[in-house]
């Protein structure tokens, strides 16, 4: 699989980074001895608490971690309502409503995005078709939501991730759909951490680097792929 980020994206956002990992064989949640699932329920808890420490204000449009997205999110066509991951797991924190367990993958993402609040989310690495892109979309590409018998196009002028099917991820990291999302039984997962703040680079990588080491460790997992891509390096082969 190749994967492209275009130059309609880069032209919004040349200072982003988009990190990406492909992990394959998973082990099954059921599989997971209870140590390990315990130890991540730990880290999930522990994740919970230092997100704090990326809110300093009770609005939480004004911590700089969810205004630099609010910001991106006002450069191109959206749902109403969308926003970005991180600020969904941040609003939870700051309801003293912790970010609660998923799956194991799920929680692993969870836990790097409240630790270093950077969007992370996965995509079931084996379902998605062709190539897969992160382009500025012309509109009308195929997308059902989830838990949704109804087709919701994507918009145009709309950041969305696309493969060969269609789209993989709208607005930007907002939302998963059916067709690609990672569920519990999926045997590979392709994990995206992203950044808009080229200030936040070497936290990215770090994060990046903490995925890699939490699926090794803690689901088993072999990855094939671990990279920055960036206005400079736009293109890499994945798997």
């Amino acid at each position: 699989m190749q994967f492209t980020v275009e130059e309609s994206f880069w032209e919004l956002f040349p200072d982003a980074a988009i990190g990406v990992i492909a992990a394959k064989e998973l082990t099954a949640p059921e599989n997971i001895p209870s140590p390990q699932l315990d130890a991540l329920s730990r880290l999930l808890a522990a994740a919970n608490g230092m997100a704090q420490l990326h809110l300093p204000d009770s609005n939480i449009a004004e911590n700089d971690v969810v205004k630099v997205w609010r910001d991106a999110y006002r450069l191109f066509e959206t749902k109403r309502g969308a926003r970005s991951t991180i600020e969904v797991l941040l609003k939870h924190v700051l309801k003293h409503d912790p970010v609660k367990s998923v799956n194991p993958l799920a929680d692993i993402c969870n836990i790097v995005s409240l630790k270093h609040a950077l969007p992370v989310s996965a995509e079931d690495y084996d379902a998605i078709v062709g190539n897969l892109r992160l382009c500025v979309t012309a509109g009308g590409n195929d997308f059902q939501p989830l838990d949704s018998w109804t087709k919701d196009p994507a918009l145009a002028g709309e950041v969305c991730y696309l493969d060969d099917e269609g789209a993989v991820r709208r607005c930007w990291n907002w939302c998963s759909g059916e067709r690609t999302v990672y569920r519990a039984s999926s045997k590979s997962a392709l994990v995206i951490v992203e950044s808009v703040d080229p200030a936040r680079r070497e936290e990215l990588e770090a994060a990046l680097a903490e995925l890699s080491a939490l699926l090794q460790h803690n689901l088993g997992a072999t990855v094939e792929t671990s990279a920055v891509v960036t206005k400079e390096s736009p293109s890499i082969a994945i798997g």
